[in-house]
């Protein structure tokens, strides 16, 4: 049956898929095919001189062919690359019955369709490493028409480019732009990195709730469910900060987590409401190590992924070779927006702003007006790795206060290239100071703030059977993967980014 949104390609494989299986092919065989060597591998081990590589067994999409008579070349590209194959026909049609090649390779099979090779590896008489096919096997029928990049005098033609639709289908996105692939190979290898620096150490990799009874741990907007069973609503974490810090009150001395947060605020460039943050958490330390410990994991990342700790960044080269400046926030609103804001209370802020013509609310008080003059006048001079330390009360409520200026707290956010990658703090461990500050965020809220924390009693419960002195820092995986890549916007470096819904057509 045609479907109304078949093209004249579609419905042509559609047709072949038929006439395959009538002629005793199953296009989508449920047996498995033993590949035992990769295109990468073979370029690395093929040794001319040796003869060797007689054997292989190779699998991969169909990415072009020339087709010649009673032979043809073809690209297949597997995870690694491509690599050409040679086709004879009486190679892999050995007997009378030549169906294979005739009908079934030159006419049913596609640009797109997975197949599988068995050979032997030689060089053509144009250089060319190419594998000798000595049998093929159909793996997988591919029913849509892939936007094969073609270049002529220079320009690129039919690239798959427009942003929605690689995005939306990025396996598509992946195959024909094998750059993209690479990215997400170097995603994982700086997770890895990091986990095994973490591990090196001697601390432990946890698993914490996604839906939690508190949305708590953050300043953020969360997204509510409903749990039928409980019957009780239910918060995506926006952060897993509490609960890790509830393992050290256990009694482990480092623990961190790779975790999914959700917040249910704007989207752009640089924000996704779903993303990827480590949180790690370490007793007897404060973030004086915590700087130090960061710079040494940063460094690592950057060797890891580019061999140098240079990195280039749009225009930019960011250099992670520690140490990092370290920056007070009202120094640095005294040096770019040329303001003192030491001993000003929340009026005077507000009066600040208003001159400076930052935007403000009633909602905020006076630790989001000094953060509101700080965004706009200091953070895009920060492009290379800066600590900006020693945050607001208000605006650090899980922060011990600073053991010299108690209006202060022991806090620092890393900023590279304009935007913040890291936040830590030593961490907050007085029960009654964190009940406090939990209910000064209450006030807040109740003035109309909607990120304001929630008052989670069972995290003030754990502090007072008593936590050690801590250092806590989150990092966020896909800002640092921006960062390392060059990618200029979140989405590049999510597989499967939030979108809205496709337009039917």
């Amino acid at each position: 049956m045609e479907h109304p949104d078949f093209n004249e390609q579609e419905i042509n494989r559609r047709e072949s898929l038929k006439t395959m299986r009538n002629l005793g092919i199953e296009p989508y065989p449920a047996e498995a095919f033993e590949v035992n060597i990769s295109t990468a591998e073979i370029r690395e081990k093929y040794d001319p001189e040796k003869g060797n590589l007689n054997d292989v067994k190779i699998a991969g999409r169909i990415m072009t062919r020339r087709i010649m008579g009673a032979a043809a070349f073809i690209e297949i590209q597997d995870q690694d690359g491509r690599i050409q194959v040679y086709i004879k026909r009486d190679d892999i049609c050995p007997g009378e019955d030549k169906t294979l090649y005739n009908t079934v390779f030159k006419k049913l099979l596609d640009i797109g369709d997975i197949i599988g090779i068995e050979g032997f590896t030689f060089i053509t008489q144009a250089g060319e490493l190419t594998v000798h096919a000595k049998s093929l096997k159909v793996l997988s029928k591919s029913l849509r028409v892939l936007p094969i990049v073609k270049e002529k005098e220079g320009q690129l033609y039919d690239s798959f480019s427009d942003p929605e639709l690689r995005y939306r289908m990025r396996y598509v996105d992946m195959i024909v732009n094998p750059e993209v692939r690479e990215l997400f190979i170097k995603r994982s290898r700086i997770i890895n990195t990091m986990r095994n620096f973490f591990n090196e150490q001697g601390y432990i990799e946890v698993e914490t709730p996604i839906l939690q009874p508190i949305p708590g741990g953050a300043n953020a907007r969360p997204f509510v469910t409903h749990h039928n069973a409980l019957d009780i609503p239910l918060y995506l974490r926006i952060a897993n900060e509490l609960y890790l810090k509830r393992l050290i009150v256990g009694g482990y001395n480092g623990v961190y987590e790779f975790a999914k947060d959700f917040r249910n605020e704007g989207m752009d460039r640089t924000h996704n409401p779903e993303f990827t943050v480590l949180e790690i958490y370490v007793a007897y330390k404060d973030y004086f190590w915590m700087m130090e410990f960061v710079e040494q994991m940063l460094e690592k990342v950057a060797l890891t992924i580019h061999n140098d700790t240079s990195v280039r960044l749009g225009e930019h080269t960011i250099s992670f070779k520690p140490p990092f400046r370290r920056l007070p926030m009202l120094q640095a609103i005294k040096e770019y927006a040329g303001v003192d804001l030491e001993g000003k209370d929340e009026l005077e802020i507000r009066d600040i702003c208003r001159n400076l013509n930052v935007p403000v609310s009633d909602k905020m008080g006076a630790g989001k007006l000094i953060d509101a003059i700080f965004g706009e006048f200091c953070e895009h001079h920060l492009i290379q790795p800066t600590y900006i330390i020693d945050y607001p009360v208000e605006t650090s409520p899980l922060t011990k206060r600073h053991r010299q200026n108690p209006s202060l707290t022991e806090r620092f956010e890393l900023f590279v290239n304009g935007k913040e990658l890291a936040n830590a703090y030593s961490e907050l461990n007085d029960p009654v100071d964190q009940l406090e500050r939990f209910q000064d965020q209450l006030r807040l809220k109740e003035k109309g703030d909607d990120e304001a924390m929630f008052i989670d009693m069972d995290f003030v419960r754990a502090l007072e059977y008593g936590m050690p002195p801590t250092s806590g820092m989150g990092i966020g995986i896909d800002r640092l993967t921006m960062f390392m890549t060059n990618s200029s916007s979140i989405q590049d470096v999510l597989f499967f980014p939030q979108m809205r819904p496709e337009k039917k057509q």
